[in-house]
């Protein structure tokens, strides 16, 4: 499986995709809410890229709730992930629904085709943070990994693997890396101890990994996702995670720090990332496409097979007449689609 994941500029795969899709480098398509219209469309695309493609390509989208949900009309609407704790009456009840929306979303985002979703969020909510805020689960440390340990459980589950972002945590600073270069002057104990302690606790739970494009200069001079420090050192080693590191945009403010694409994408896969990722720059990722000469690890396809989903035999309509569905949206106290 190729190492590049890009994206689809609309609702069809057009002509100019059609040699990107057939690319052995390209190992995936993350859509995007400009790629949806209906279930039935979104299903149809991804069909049309796999066929396309010609061989196993993984599909992803960012369907974590609240403000970040691709698709929304015709699926069920995700809460923000800070809302399930706050509207509980204790831990216990937040986790029961914390499985609940980890298997919701497995459930309907793999009935359209779509291998995974980019989610959890495993970072801390603390209010310095624009990017992250109620994207997390909490701003205490054990409520994050209750909460996201139950929620990983739901998309297992249901047969779909769990991708942990930012780590080693994004939640800490104020600056957000799509538009700024975000620097975490903060000691290494605190970030071992606090933001990172919940990627570390959950090591063994999440099937993939996305790094931040953080600096954390009293670790190391690097973003987090170009940092082999970051990467092997700490994540492969001291916490013995062996799934799958994807880079978080290579597009993004916070990356450019490492230099051009081309130096981005080098820098990712040397720090150990089995695959980069470029969004919404489609003429930086076919140029990148054509001048990708890195050397991957075999390790990192065989890897990347775990990303597959396990539950893309059926349409959404068939999965609404399933009774885990229905269970689901009676537990969580959703009004039914049509």
């Amino acid at each position: 499986m190729g190492p590049l994941m890009l994206d689809l500029d609309g609702l069809e795969v057009n002509a100019a995709e059609k040699d990107m899709l057939q690319n052995p480098l390209l190992g995936g398509i993350i859509f995007f809410s400009r790629n949806y219209a209906s279930p039935q469309q979104i299903a149809e695309l991804s069909q049309a890229v796999r066929e396309t493609a010609g061989r196993d390509i993984l599909i992803a989208v960012d369907h974590e709730g609240g403000r970040v949900q691709r698709f929304r009309d015709g699926f069920s609407q995700v809460p923000a992930m800070a809302s399930i704790l706050q509207n509980a009456n204790d831990l216990a009840e937040a986790k029961a629904s914390a499985y609940r929306w980890g298997s919701l979303i497995a459930i309907e985002v793999q009935a359209v085709g779509i291998d995974f979703s980019f989610a959890p969020v495993l970072d801390l909510g603390n209010e310095i943070s624009r990017v992250i805020g109620d994207r997390a689960f909490s701003t205490q440390v054990d409520e994050v990994i209750e909460l996201g340990r139950e929620f990983i459980k739901g998309m297992n589950d249901f047969g779909m693997a769990a991708t942990a972002k930012h780590f080693p945590g994004h939640g800490s600073v104020e600056a957000d890396s799509h538009v700024d270069i975000p620097v975490d002057e903060r000691p290494r104990e605190h970030i071992i101890s606090q933001d990172m302690r919940v990627f570390a606790e959950l090591a063994q739970n999440y099937q993939a990994v996305m790094p931040a494009h953080v600096i954390y200069p009293n670790v190391d001079s690097q973003p987090a996702g170009f940092s082999e420090l970051w990467l092997q050192d700490i994540l492969r080693k001291q916490l013995g995670f062996d799934g799958v590191i994807f880079s978080d945009d290579l597009s993004m403010k916070g990356a450019e720090v490492v230099g051009g694409y081309y130096e981005r994408a080098k820098a990712a896969v040397n720090a150990g990332c089995d695959m980069v990722l470029v969004c919404n720059h489609p003429q930086e990722g076919r140029q990148l496409m054509s001048q990708f000469d890195l050397k991957v690890s075999p390790d990192s396809a065989a890897r990347l097979e775990i990303m597959k989903g396990k539950s893309l035999n059926y349409s959404l309509t068939q999965v609404r007449q399933g009774n885990h569905w229905q269970r689901l949206q009676h537990d969580l106290h959703l009004d039914n689609l049509v």
